[in-house]
């Protein structure tokens, strides 16, 4: 098993997968190529997790489908847009699409280790957040359901009364179950409890 990370090089150019594969290969990165975005989204599903480097004009299904589709699915693999002349305005709309950066063909070594260090920063950050949220999830199971609901009132910042009134119980009951919740979750400051209830998604 290789510890390389890996970047899918989507292009129909094969003149471009040869020479971007040995750009990326000879940095040290793992590459896997694709003729085109039709036959990526075939297998994506299957595929091994990295960098998406895709191109934006490809017959079939272009550049920017091919992404619209994978957001659509869930693949949360971060994408590089590489881009002909003149498709600069493409390649903005798909940053704003969620896009980590895009380079204008042709570009040199410096810039595309740059744009495809920039995306797995990107994977490092939200495999971060993702560990956070199912550790606070972890935590959060030892709570009764009444529990978290009053952790879920005070995540969207409500006062003890207002979360008595809507869970139709006393303010009274609202501060023991308060008490018992940052026990359970071994908190000392109502900041530290939200910290857990905002990873795990409470509050939104």
């Amino acid at each position: 098993m290789t510890d390389k990370k890996l970047v899918h090089i989507v292009d129909d150019e094969d003149a471009i997968r040869r020479s971007v594969g040995y750009m990326l290969k000879t940095a040290g990165y793992s590459v896997e190529s694709w003729l085109s975005g039709a036959e990526f989204l075939r297998e994506v599903r299957h595929a091994a997790h990295g960098c998406v480097l895709l191109d934006i004009r490809m017959p079939e299904i272009d550049g920017m489908e091919v992404h619209r589709v994978l957001v659509d699915k869930g693949i949360t693999m971060p994408v590089v847009i590489m881009t002909g002349h003149g498709d600069i305005s493409l390649a903005v709309r798909a940053m704003k699409a969620g896009a980590v950066d895009f380079l204008e063909k042709p570009f040199e070594k410096a810039m595309l280790l740059n744009a495809i260090e920039t995306a797995f920063s990107r994977i490092a950050a939200s495999g971060d957040a993702a560990a956070r949220a199912a550790e606070a999830e972890l935590i959060l199971g030892a709570l009764t359901p009444r529990e978290r609901d009053v952790l879920e009132g005070l995540a969207q910042g409500l006062p003890n009364k207002t979360i008595a009134y809507d869970l139709g119980i006393s303010p009274r009951t609202v501060e023991v179950h308060r008490a018992n919740l940052m026990a359970k979750l071994d908190v000392r400051s109502l900041s530290d409890a939200l910290r857990i209830a905002f990873s795990a998604g409470l509050g939104a």
